[in-house]
């Protein structure tokens, strides 16, 4: 298919005018889309009680084609009771994510015990009591519960406190496959874990940069402020070994200007190879030090021990630097001075730096690149790691993690007079590799796709399927319901955000915290989240204890309790009567006093990691599409490629002359831990030689669990792979 020349667009336009067809007409889907609730698909914040499309600094219409997607989705015909009997779980499993998700809207309590072909359905009422009826047959640390970024934060706080009151801390959410490299890195150098600054900074700095992400796919909203930059005279520079079309052109439909002419984003574009980022960043660093162009006042007054940080600096050599990060030293150089002489910057990145083995020590040398101009700590400038899901960070923010931030604990425990477990609990892949291991019986999804968000994904298969029983809390389904399945499976429906019947709460990754009013059901049989977690836990714990579970169905109440327990919540006690937003304190940051133990920014110095793989292999790196989010693929094509489908490996057409391989070449993928055959080669100019491109989660059998020691988080890039052509006698695709 033809590649577009830029991003948004006329076809966007278009795109969404065939999403309303098949919401069931336009002003159906705008009503949907006004209404006064969080979007529903990335964190960069939006709607709530400004109404739909309406970001943090009052800009509207600010939407996009991901937000288009997830309301579509939820907007859905229920699935009918003759699809269970017509496809079997053995079926299921050969879904692809797109049949998948457009399947329907889950409507009855499922259940698949093992022996049977299919699922069946049963009331509710049984759903209930098999899963109460087992967690009290099990010790609570046979269990582990795993939370989605898309929930509330009332759900998130209520199923965290049933679990660790029921006694584990096997508590976790999807962040250790996404940003937990983030929240490790930036908590460790200024003490905090979330973007230092808002989105009104954002719009003011004169340089940007963007690094290891691709926004006008994953977070297309995020183009405005960048359209908004650049038509100040503001730049942008753009660190990734693809050269992406949304970040080199973005026409945003909702301005005129830039529809009919496009927006240039990038006004430099680096490629260093995959896993080169840290040789990149130390290098501009470096030749920032050689200019003279540091802030020494800074250095020397708001971070710890910078000397030895530059001495780090001024050992390494320049031909260590070029070699791992394969950009030349013009380019180093040419970015040197475009960010000595700006005066506002904004440091973003996304999984680009967070999923390899050295996440956080990418994070830390981000941060201590932006310290040494003094870029944190004032306004108009600052640290904004991009996340994904709408409510991942305000899950973190209200105790989803597997020890609690020590403020939580305490409060917890003297304010409801609780004991709370005090083991180290594990996080979400030490929690696979347990479940392997036999060692856990139960499993808890609030929402997600843990299967398919998993490396390795035949071990994380069996992983799933050692388990006695799984419960799922899901909209629509996705590959994890076909897939590893436990001995008993349970698929509760649940409502969506704008379907809830009393108000929930998010919070953005500027740490805001938005109010979403819910709205009416669109189909009879789902439950709110919070009253299917209540429920539960009152029948396994019972009423007579530290918790009246029945009365937390009201998430008012639960609100009640995150303003008593999460430091900066307060405000959310009284958000449903006084309809007032709010600012999380403490997170932002417009002077140099950081919340470490000497309230001073922590500078790191590290090795760096050598570039992976022998001559006549190739580093991969797993991507979205244009048309997915997160494991939920909404489109099999990728427009902005020029993909029309998935089973596909991009590589330099200088690199499949040297490896003899053709356009569309059927070709079999190795990695250590994992094989591929049958998939197609696309050559594709805009990689770097020498790195390879391929769909999560297709490509996750690839991914070994190797994780990154500080944060677990799995190195989803930098995965080494020989590709081959593929033999005679195999003729479909097949993953091994």
């Amino acid at each position: 298919m033809r590649k577009l020349t830029s991003g948004g667009g006329w076809q966007a336009i278009k795109y969404t005018f065939t999403k309303g067809r098949q919401a069931g007409g336009i002003w159906k889907l705008w009503k949907a889309m006004r209404s006064k609730n969080a979007c529903k698909t990335c964190a960069l914040g939006m709607g709530g009680q400004s109404g739909g499309m309406v970001n943090e600094v009052g800009s509207f219409p600010e939407v996009c084609k991901k937000s288009l997607q997830a309301m579509v989705a939820d907007m859905q015909g229920a699935i009918q009771p003759e699809f269970w009997k017509t496809y079997s779980v053995a079926q299921l499993a050969k879904f692809t994510p797109y049949q998948m998700e457009h399947s329907g809207r889950l409507v009855q309590p499922m259940l698949y015990e093992r022996g049977a072909g299919n699922y069946r359905p049963i009331e509710w009422e049984e759903a209930f009591r098999r899963i109460a009826d087992k967690l009290k047959s099990l010790p609570a640390d046979d269990t582990f519960w795993y939370f989605s970024g898309r929930s509330s934060n009332e759900a998130g706080f209520l199923l965290q406190l049933f679990a660790r009151i029921y006694g584990t801390n096997n508590v976790n959410n999807c962040s250790y496959y996404c940003h937990q490299a983030s929240g490790v890195g930036l908590a460790s150098t200024i003490g905090s874990g979330t973007a230092t600054l808002v989105l009104e900074d954002v719009e003011h700095a004169d340089l940007v940069f963007l690094i290891g992400g691709n926004p006008a796919s994953n977070h297309p909203r995020l183009m405005s402020s960048l359209k908004h930059i650049r038509r100040r005279g503001g730049e942008v520079i753009v660190i990734n070994p693809v050269i992406e079309t949304g970040l080199v052109n973005f026409r945003v439909p909702s301005d005129p200007i830039s529809l009919l002419f496009g927006t240039k984003i990038a006004t430099q574009y680096v490629q260093p190879h995959i896993g080169g980022d840290l040789a990149l960043l130390k290098g501009i660093a470096k030749q920032i030090d050689e200019m003279g162009a540091a802030d020494l006042q800074f250095l020397a007054e708001h971070c710890d021990d910078s000397e030895t940080w530059l001495a780090h600096l001024r050992e390494l050599t320049w031909d260590e630097i070029l070699t791992k990060s394969g950009v030349s030293r013009e380019q180093i150089n040419d970015i040197a001075a475009r960010y000595a002489k700006a005066k506002n910057v904004v440091f973003s990145w996304t999984m680009g730096i967070t999923h390899h083995a050295h996440g956080v020590d990418n994070v830390q040398a981000i941060a201590a690149l932006a310290a040494m101009r003094g870029m944190i700590g004032r306004p108009h400038a600052g640290l904004m790691p991009i996340r994904g899901h709408s409510n991942v960070q305000g899950i973190g923010s209200v105790g989803v993690t597997p020890q609690l931030k020590r403020a939580i604990f305490e409060r917890l425990e003297s304010n409801f007079k609780l004991q709370l477990p005090t083991s180290v609990g594990l996080d979400t892949l030490a929690c696979m590799e347990a479940a392997h291991r036999g060692e856990l019986k139960l499993g808890f999804c609030l929402g997600g796709n843990l299967y398919g968000s998993n490396p390795e994904q035949k071990f994380a298969g069996e992983a799933l399927e050692q388990l006695e029983m799984m419960v799922f809390l899901s909209t629509t389904l996705n590959t994890g319901h076909g897939n590893g399945l436990a001995k008993e499976t349970l698929i509760l429906p649940v409502l969506a955000r704008d379907e809830e019947p009393q108000p929930t709460t998010q919070e953005s990754m500027f740490n805001y915290v938005r109010l979403s009013d819910g709205g009416p059901r669109r189909l009879q049989g789902p439950l709110s989240e919070v009253e299917v977690i209540a429920r539960i836990a009152s029948d396994t714990l019972g009423d007579a204890g530290a918790m009246d579970w029945k009365s937390m169905q009201d998430t008012g109440k639960i609100r009640d309790a995150i303003a008593q327990v999460v430091p900066g919540f307060e405000q959310i006690e009284t958000i449903d009567q006084t309809k007032q937003e709010f600012q999380i304190a403490g997170r932002t940051f417009h002077t140099p006093i950081f919340p470490t133990p000497t309230g001073k920014v922590q500078l790191f110095t590290h090795e760096i990691p050598p570039l992976k793989g022998g001559e006549n292999q190739l580093r991969l790196m797993t991507v979205r599409s244009e048309g997915q989010f997160n494991t939920v693929v909404y489109e099999e094509e990728d427009i902005y490629r020029g993909i029309d489908r998935r089973d596909v490996i991009l590589i330099h057409p200088d690199d499949c002359r040297r490896l003899g391989l053709a356009q569309d070449q059927k070709v079999e993928i190795h990695s250590d831990v994992g094989l591929i055959r049958g998939f197609l080669v696309r050559e594709y100019e805009d990689i770097r030689p020498g790195n390879a491109l391929m769909y999560y989660p297709e490509a996750n059998v690839l991914v070994a669990r190797r994780a990154d020691p500080k944060s677990k988080t799995p190195a989803f890039k930098g995965v080494v792979i020989d590709v081959r052509p593929l033999g005679s006698d195999s003729s479909a695709a097949a993953v091994v």
